[in-house]
């Protein structure tokens, strides 16, 4: 066994070795000239301590008197710099010394069965401690002196010497490359050099298990799943980026679906809508086909549809246009609930009634506003609250569905509107009469200026103080509306001896609620009417041309333009 402890062959010290610390490698070397000089080489002087010469005979005849000689040398001469190899250098050392044994001439011939052997994952004792040809003997001949000299500070880990020996996935290879078959692990046994497989068994106690091809297998197996998944998701990019867009074939299957479409809706939304419900397969083919395949797809109107399920874009943006297949209510400026019933129960294909039983019955749950239904005489507490406008309404939906949408319609737009405020600004008792006045104008007037006018007659005409009409409105829109009618030839007797509350001819001031629908255009003027003492109004030719007066003689020349136009 050399001095320190390490077998032939054992790799030179590293100077940045980390076990060394910062300056160690004056202390090695110092270490390593009493080692030489243990072998019978010459004495190695320094000019801070005189070095003492050793004799060879010494380590043969007792090996823990050489290694106390040279542990005192290397802590007298580099006991700063040392200090810390020399803790880590004692535990090395017990783990890999092994019992020599010398020939008569006082050379060592190996290990002792009871050698051992430094574990694997140690820099310092990676190398086997035998001297049996298994390395070079770099101390224990005269051929290897002087020692190798260290490598450069620039290296910061001793290269592994070069041999066909394969050091294991425990020497810094992976186990999968460290051999293939059965023909390694017997090779290197009968090699003559004593060096390979044999060794590995000797250190590790049981022989080395053989590889398997499985590894080869798997790795092969993932590279190939791995290159036929990039491959899938490259045509799934190219597809969905170039390719064609989805779309089914034909006319659609036997299941149909209503497909409600929202006013303003856009080709996008109009497909995504139809993608949810099954009817196209994805939105761009759809989106092509409106506005490619078919030239009037653009102009899909807001509404249920009844469509099929699974059906070719194309076909789809063709029974759109289809009005048999819009399954929708529309709700008309001036129109008045008991018609808006009698279309919903016909769309939904209901015994008629239904719908007006159910207003009737569930008004207080359809979202009316809080200043709703403020008059214990209104006929009907939704009149005026069923918004005009397009509403879906299918075969199989409940008509207090389609009801709903149209108050919450109603009560979005008035809120909007923000009507309590307007009511007391135009001095009147509740944001409801607001909607009664648009509603008279509605019914009276034709273009959006006669909604102007007509809401200011209507309030000239509440003033109890004009000396026109003191307060009564006299219109023959509400008495047709008490009796379910739209008749311009009203006589004077039948106005006069009706006391309904609706009838304006009986009673001075407005009627109890709204008498239709107003749209957007009434709902402005009644917000906005003009300013230029208008009082009287009249329909002279008795459907569209209607002229208005500001005194009741020009009222008298405007009847009789009336008159002359119905040939009276």
């Amino acid at each position: 066994m050399t001095e320190y402890g390490r077998g032939p062959g054992s790799e030179p010290w590293h100077p940045e070795d980390p076990l060394f610390g910062d300056g160690g490698w004056e202390g090695q070397q110092q270490a390593h000239a009493g080692q030489q000089a243990a072998y019978g080489g010459q004495p190695q002087h320094y000019p801070e301590q005189p070095q003492q010469p050793q004799h060879y005979g010494d380590w043969g005849n007792g090996q823990q008197a050489a290694y106390g000689q040279a542990q005192q040398q290397y802590q007298q001469q580099g006991q700063e710099q040392g200090q810390q190899y020399q803790q880590q250098y004692d535990q090395q050392q017990y783990a890999a010394q092994g019992q020599q044994q010398y020939d008569s001439n006082g050379w060592a011939t190996g290990t002792s069965p009871q050698a051992q052997y430094p574990d694997p994952a140690d820099h310092y004792g990676q190398q086997t401690a035998a001297y049996g040809g298994e390395h070079a003997d770099y101390y224990g001949t005269p051929d290897a002196y002087p020692p190798p000299q260290p490598p450069s500070r620039r290296q910061a880990e001793p290269e592994p010497p070069q041999t066909d020996w394969d050091p294991g996935p425990d020497q810094g290879e992976h186990a999968f490359f460290a051999g293939g078959g059965d023909d390694d692990d017997d090779s290197d046994d009968e090699s003559g050099d004593g060096r390979g497989r044999g060794d590995r068994r000797g250190r590790g106690g049981k022989p080395k298990k053989r590889r398997s091809g499985l590894a080869c297998l798997v790795v092969v197996l993932v590279f190939a799943g791995g290159v036929g998944g990039i491959g899938y998701f490259g045509y799934q990019f190219y597809q969905d980026r170039f390719g064609p867009a989805p779309d089914y074939a034909g006319d659609g299957t036997s299941e149909t679906v209503t497909v409600e479409i929202p006013k303003g809706a856009g080709g996008y939304e109009i497909g995504q809508r139809l993608k949810d419900a099954g009817v196209v397969k994805s939105v761009d083919a759809f989106v092509a086909a409106q506005a490619e395949k078919n030239s009037e797809g653009k102009i899909i109107q807001a509404g249920a549809y009844l469509l099929k399920k699974q059906m070719s874009a194309a076909s789809a943006v063709e029974m759109m246009l289809d009005p048999k297949s819009q399954n929708n209510v529309m709700v008309r400026p001036g129109e008045r609930n008991v018609d808006v019933y009698k279309a919903i129960d016909k769309q939904l294909e209901l015994s008629s009634g239904t719908t007006k039983k159910v207003a009737k019955e569930k008004y207080k749950s359809l979202g009316l506003p809080s200043w709703a239904n403020d008059n214990s005489e209104i006929k009907d507490p939704l009149e005026g609250f069923l918004y005009p406008g397009t509403y879906a309404a299918a075969k199989g939906m409940k008509p207090e569905a389609v009801l709903k949408e149209m108050v919450t319609q109603a009560a979005n737009k008035y809120d909007a509107l923000d009507l309590e405020a307007k009511a007391k600004a135009l001095k009147l008792d509740s944001p409801l009469q607001i909607v009664t006045v648009a509603s008279l104008a509605q019914a009276e007037g034709k273009t959006d200026d006669d909604y102007r006018k007509m809401a200011e007659v209507v309030y000239n005409r509440l003033d109890l103080a004009n000396p026109e009409t003191y307060g009564a409105l006299q219109f023959d829109s509400t008495f047709n509306y008490l009796k379910g009618q739209s008749n311009i030839d009203i006589s004077e007797s039948e106005i006069k001896s009706n006391p309904d509350p609706y009838n304006t001819y009986y009673h001075k001031g407005l009627p109890p609620g709204p008498i239709g629908n107003p749209g957007d255009g009434a709902m402005k003027g009644a917000l906005n009417p003009t300013d230029q003492g208008w009082y009287y109004f009249v329909a002279v030719d008795g459907v569209s041309k209607t002229e208005f007066a500001k005194t009741h003689d020009e009222f008298l020349k405007l009847k009789d333009k009336f008159n002359e136009s119905r040939g009276n």
